[in-house]
């Protein structure tokens, strides 16, 4: 097919209604959410549920779970190259608050745990194709422009940007979630780029936010998360006995 073809082909596409490309938004970001807490296989009722569509709404939007899983990847990367450009866009004097306005805004798109439960099902040019641009230069060239008027250390690197973001947008262990998890991912990474100041630099005087999960905190926390896991796991070890069960019940009767 040539390229006029193409062309032609495409005028005749009508564009998107805008309550169709609402459903369409909608649906992504509920299974950017429920992959997040669930894993890629998570129940399609679920995402449609949360998205506030029906399911027959999420499959004319998406056929395949594929799709989906490729609609997701894309969604959350253009979002971050959008958030980087408006970052540099909206901070053009001060490198080192448009690295902080990223970051926190990359972080809420979850990506250390979207990510890496969809990695496997794409390739990258199937993903990259789909997403306008590229984050990793402009964030860069913010880091060195920051770099270069002494506002972050001379020995931090991209990876050190990016890298903590996922880790810090990865969920508690054993899949433990509480009310206040994002709160306290933004107070920790506002921690984190304090600690990206150079030596000599003055003490930051913006208060932290999210909870203060003194000592105490944590007990009560770290009990909850393994209680969680734990409950979790028991439910997991039921399911699986109740289906054998089945299954030798149907032997039986054969």
């Amino acid at each position: 097919m040539s390229a006029d073809t193409d062309a032609d082909a495409l005028a005749d596409v009508p564009p998107m209604r805008a309550d169709a490309r609402r459903n369409r938004e909608q649906i992504l970001r509920a299974a950017r959410e429920v992959f997040a807490d669930q894993g890629p296989d998570a129940p399609l009722d679920e995402i449609a549920r949360r998205a506030g569509v029906g399911i027959a709404t999420l499959y004319r939007r998406f056929p395949h779970r594929d799709d989906l899983h490729r609609g997701v990847a894309i969604e959350v990367l253009s979002a971050l190259v959008e958030a980087g450009s408006r970052a540099a866009a909206e901070e053009d004097d001060d490198a080192h608050l448009a690295l902080r306005r990223f970051m926190h805004a990359a972080l809420d798109l979850k990506i250390g745990s979207v990510m890496p439960a969809l990695l496997g099902r794409f390739t990258v040019a199937e993903i990259l194709d789909g997403v306008p641009g590229d984050v990793v230069d402009p964030i860069d060239a913010l880091l060195l422009r920051a770099q270069a008027e002494g506002l972050i250390r001379v020995d931090v690197v991209f990876g050190d940007i990016t890298m903590m973001i996922m880790r810090l947008s990865r969920p508690l262990p054993g899949g433990g979630r509480f009310a206040a998890d994002d709160a306290l991912a933004h107070r920790q990474l506002d921690v984190y780029i304090d600690g990206l100041r150079p030596t000599g630099s003055p003490r930051p005087t913006t208060p932290l936010g999210g909870p203060a999960v003194d000592a105490a905190a944590f007990k009560l926390l770290r009990e909850r998360v393994i209680d969680d896991a734990r409950a979790g796991h028991s439910g997991a070890r039921a399911d699986h006995s109740e289906a054998r069960a089945d299954h030798s019940g149907d032997s039986d009767a054969d």
